[in-house]
């Protein structure tokens, strides 16, 4: 049977950066204040005309450059995103059209920060079936977007980018093993309308406009850390190993205290965790692309090397991935 395995990568985040100190000038808060509580020093911020699609195709551009392929050659782009240019068409047509991959299906996915994760496990079965050779994954957050700059508990979390990884079928190496989940009836912890009128949800922004993101962070961080804590354990067992086999651990980067928890946990050494939290806070689904393109890029990651990523998010979901790189 065939793996899912990376052959390229790459990643885009806006030019504008958005520090502790400019949200000072914002709303009631402070530098000490949010490294605290969150481990986040800056975020980057889309331009005014700079939405989801336009920063996934510079991302999936720069991956299939680093595969060395042709977008004729990908027969299918999941793009994973909560923040949408459209309801439709899809940001993944949109992305299609753009790179050119004129051979491919196009879909789109949200499962909020959980996406990148989502989407990897989806490709592991296209592949593993058969079905698709070559699958162009990307995820990417316009989430300023949807960020109430008046609400302190939200607005120093969230930042914008973009993450994109090709896989192919490979004979060794790639997607060993995955596991993802959900909870539904913890979905009113994170919410965020599109369609729907709520009063109720209304009233729980300070904007009182139920498009902005809300959510009850205590809630959240606890889910949190058990659910990224339980969904590597799983994994591994499910693998047959444990966590000293990994050589590199890429979590969702929501909150250093979640990360710090869950590493905690799962008893593996600090110095095996990628964080890069500070330079961009919370990009939901484009956090583990992001971090994992870095950590690659810094050597820090190699080839060969067993990598898990995990993440949790909306609805409330969860989900985690071992690759052999």
């Amino acid at each position: 049977m065939k793996r899912a395995g990376i052959i390229g990568m790459g990643y885009y985040v806006p030019e504008k950066v958005l520090t502790n100190d400019d949200l000072e000038k914002m709303v009631e808060t402070s530098d000490e204040w949010i490294v605290k509580r969150t481990g986040i020093k800056k975020r980057r911020i889309s331009a005014e005309n700079e939405y989801s699609a336009e920063m996934g195709i510079k991302a999936a551009q720069k991956a299939i450059e680093n595969a060395k392929i042709n977008p004729e050659d990908i027969d299918l782009i999941i793009c994973a995103t909560t923040t949408p240019d459209y309801f439709t068409p899809s940001n993944a047509c949109i992305i299609q059209k753009n790179i050119n991959a004129v051979n491919s299906a196009a879909v789109d996915m949200n499962s909020a920060c959980t996406g990148f994760v989502s989407a990897c496990i989806m490709t592991q079965q296209f592949i593993e079936t058969g079905y698709y050779k070559t699958v162009l994954v990307v995820a990417t957050e316009a989430l300023s977007k949807i960020t109430d700059f008046n609400d302190r508990k939200t607005c120093i979390l969230f930042g914008d980018g973009a993450g994109a990884v090709v896989f192919t079928a490979c004979d060794k190496g790639g997607i060993i093993q995955s596991h993802m989940g959900a909870k539904g009836n913890l979905g009113h912890n994170i919410t965020g309308l599109a369609i729907r009128k709520d009063a109720d949800e209304d009233a729980k922004r300070l904007s009182g406009d139920g498009r902005y993101l809300w959510m009850d962070g205590s809630e959240v961080l606890k889910f949190a850390v058990r659910a990224m804590t339980d969904a590597t354990n799983k994994l591994m067992a499910d693998a047959g190993l444990t966590v000293d086999d990994i050589d590199y651990l890429v979590p969702h980067q929501a909150n250093v205290r979640i990360i710090d928890g869950a590493v905690k946990r799962l008893g593996i050494d600090p110095e095996k965790v990628f964080v890069n939290i500070a330079s961009y806070g919370n990009m939901a689904a484009a956090s583990v692309p992001v971090a994992l393109c870095e950590a690659m890029e810094s050597g820090k990651i190699k080839k060969g090397d067993k990598v898990v990523i995990v993440s949790f998010g909306g609805g409330l979901t969860w989900g985690a991935a071992l690759i052999e790189m």
